[in-house]
């Protein structure tokens, strides 16, 4: 009997709610906690619960966004990425305050086909696998240049303020170690969607590699003249 935790490929919804967050990202096989307390994601993860467990992830484009409503002039909801990625809620918790903690297991990166209708306040798509069916298999194995990696990555924090005990993560495989980073260092929403959209991990790990030199770099450089 397959354990009631596990997710195959045929057990992903053709119907899926949405949490649009900017500069969040899930990778497959990462874990993402959530402070959840809006009304309507509140609706949403309570339904998940209900019904399987599983939420996509997926960034706003913004940019889109003010570009559209600077031409339209009316508010409307967010343009979505075309990319995110499908989470179980692996664990829940309620506080004393009604907001809900959560912790989203990735499963799997899916293209949005269309937008659906929402319910009760939330969003939700009609997504495609089809093109991320490798992101349930076992994370590949790949060349990592680590101390080079530990070495970016020591300057991006210090020039970024970031405390983080790098003893902590030293023992993380490859390929969690790179997909951690992509998620809690705080890049721009393209960049972490293009962290996300990688086709391979060691593209991705070259990614990430060149947004730590370049954010150390940017950071330490010193002002231009003022005028």
């Amino acid at each position: 009997m397959r354990s009631p935790i596990q997710t195959t490929y045929d057990d992903l919804p053709q119907d899926l709610p949405i949490f649009p967050l900017p500069g969040a990202i899930l990778m497959p096989w990462g874990r993402l906690p959530l402070n959840v307390f809006e009304p309507r994601y509140l609706n949403m993860t309570l339904d998940a619960l209900k019904n399987g467990r599983i939420i996509g992830m997926i960034q706003p484009d913004l940019d889109q966004w003010a570009e559209d409503g600077a031409e339209s002039g009316e508010p409307s909801e967010p343009p979505l990425y075309k990319v995110g990625c499908a989470g179980r809620i692996a664990a829940f918790e309620e506080t004393e305050d009604g907001r809900l903690l959560i912790t989203l297991k990735g499963l799997i990166r899916f293209h949005v086909k269309e937008e659906l209708e929402g319910r009760r306040g939330y969003r939700r798509i009609r997504p495609s696998y089809e093109s991320f069916r490798s992101d349930m298999n076992t994370p590949e194995k790949f060349e990592l240049n680590r101390e080079g990696l530990m070495s970016k990555l020591k300057a991006y924090l210090e020039t970024q303020s970031i405390p983080i005990n790098l003893e902590i993560i030293k023992g993380l495989s490859d390929a969690t170690l790179v997909m951690s980073l992509c998620m809690i260092c705080p890049f721009d929403p393209r960049e972490k969607q293009a962290l996300l959209e990688a086709a391979t991990m060691r593209a991705r790990a070259d990614t990430l590699l060149a947004l730590l030199q370049m954010g150390a770099f940017e950071s330490s450089a010193p002002e231009g003249p003022r005028q």
